[in-house]
């Protein structure tokens, strides 16, 4: 697909990564308005929610981008977001009859405040890129149990928390824990030492199903309203002490940041791509109907305090072992019910290649090969002060769909408020 030409002229730049084709929804507010619905178009945001209360779009006899979440949207259903997409490129696209009547409703992104774009119901992490658990289990238990007996037929995930689910530029304050060294008997109550990134694809399911039903693979590729860039903060001291036998718990629970704007299924679907050529055969509720994945270039991006921004791995969300739909299917396939607003993070995206890995244990392979900064400063993993930044997006003829970037500074950890 070429890019649709736009009346707004910021959106048909090959460098915006938010042109015609895109139109991601978020949650924004100005000094003059509260967070509500917006839809991002070059470098402006359309205040969906003001063109609702003018009777320009209308999706439900109820207001529903009044709200500063997009769930309301989500439960409406694929129709609903279908008519939405198509009225919005109706309204924006060159030669509109809209754009008098549609100009006052856009704002400058450099003026408005992003939110949370939704409220997350409850939020599952995977472990579905095979570079990713190779390169981990071959530190911990050597290459020839690099990957558990499970791995190459079940999409293995944990259930974590919605509760510390933050938006893009919410700074996250270093994480406190049990960490229990090597040779010692016992282990010690102190913050972190070796925090960590995970670079991910979030996908946010966008219907529910009851409890009980189960779906299929195409099935649930509908039922995702949209994905966002997500990194899975880790604390590997942490998590190395308390992850035998139920896995990660307190390392990943402190915090997880997304990327405010939610690009949709829509936006994404010139760029699907399948996923690798299987081991062994998966078992049949787990088998694709057609290209699960998308071809999306991503990057993480290190600012160490009062330095310059640098790229320290690229890859691609083409990488995963498992799509998205398939780690839905799964999930609901007990019976588990999902719900409209639930978050699946994609697990770490890492390549074959040491500059295309999505995590500082596999980039300074856990401690023992620190990377060198272009400053001359070294890392093996992330001090206070440093700011981490994922971006990504897929490449078109001539415009890219891109998500914004997912980023978060370090704060030292709180003081030590328990009794010795």
């Amino acid at each position: 697909m070429t890019l649709i030409t736009s009346w707004v002229e910021s959106a048909n730049s090959a460098d915006t990564d938010f042109p015609l084709n895109n139109l991601p929804y978020g949650v924004f507010s100005t000094d003059a308005l509260e967070p509500r619905c917006g839809v991002a178009i070059g470098d402006m945001v359309l205040d969906v929610a003001a063109l609702e209360e003018a009777g320009l779009i209308t999706l439900s006899e109820d207001a529903v981008f009044d709200v500063p979440y997009w769930n309301d949207v989500m439960e409406l259903g694929p129709d609903a977001w279908e008519a939405l997409r198509a009225r919005l490129v109706s309204m924006l696209s060159n030669g509109s009859a809209d754009q008098a009547e549609v100009t006052p409703f856009l704002i400058a992104m450099d003026g408005v405040r992003l939110h949370m774009p939704l409220v997350v119901s409850e939020y599952t992490d995977f472990y579905a890129g095979r570079n990713h658990a190779t390169n981990v289990g071959t530190m911990f238990r050597g290459a020839e149990n690099a990957l558990p007996p499970n791995w190459l037929h079940i999409p293995i995930g944990y259930n974590g928390r919605a509760s510390t689910v933050v938006v893009s530029g919410t700074d996250i304050t270093r994480p406190w824990g049990q960490l229990k060294a090597p040779d010692a008997e016992v282990p010690r109550f102190a913050p972190c030492r070796r925090l960590d990134i995970e670079l991910e694809i979030g996908a946010i399911v966008g219907t529910s199903t009851d409890m009980g039903d189960r779906i299929t693979v195409g099935q649930a590729d509908k039922m995702i309203f949209g994905y966002v860039l997500l990194n899975d903060w880790s604390a590997r001291d942490i998590q190395a002490w308390e992850y035998q036998p139920l896995g990660p718990f307190q390392a990943k629970a402190f915090a997880t940041s997304i990327s405010p704007w939610i690009v949709t299924r829509a936006a994404l679907e010139p760029f699907r791509t399948s996923t690798p050529e299987r081991e062994k055969d998966l078992l049949p509720y787990l088998r694709e109907p057609g290209p699960m994945l998308y071809d999306i270039d991503l990057s993480v991006i290190m600012q160490p305090e009062g330095g310059k921004q640098e790229v320290i791995a690229r890859t691609n969300y083409n990488e995963m072992y498992y799509s998205a739909a398939q780690q839905l299917t799964h999930h609901a396939s007990s019976g588990c019910a999902m719900n409209a607003g639930d978050l699946l993070g994609s697990g770490t995206i890492s390549g074959p290649e040491k500059s295309q890995r999505g995590s500082l244990l596999e980039l300074s392979w856990g401690g023992k090969e620190p990377m060198t900064l272009s400053s001359g400063e070294t890392r093996t993993f992330i001090e206070d002060g440093d700011t981490m930044i994922l971006t990504g997006h897929a490449k078109g003829e001539g415009y890219r769909i891109g998500f914004g970037a997912c980023e978060g500074t370090i704060l030292p950890a709180t003081p030590d408020n328990f009794d010795a």
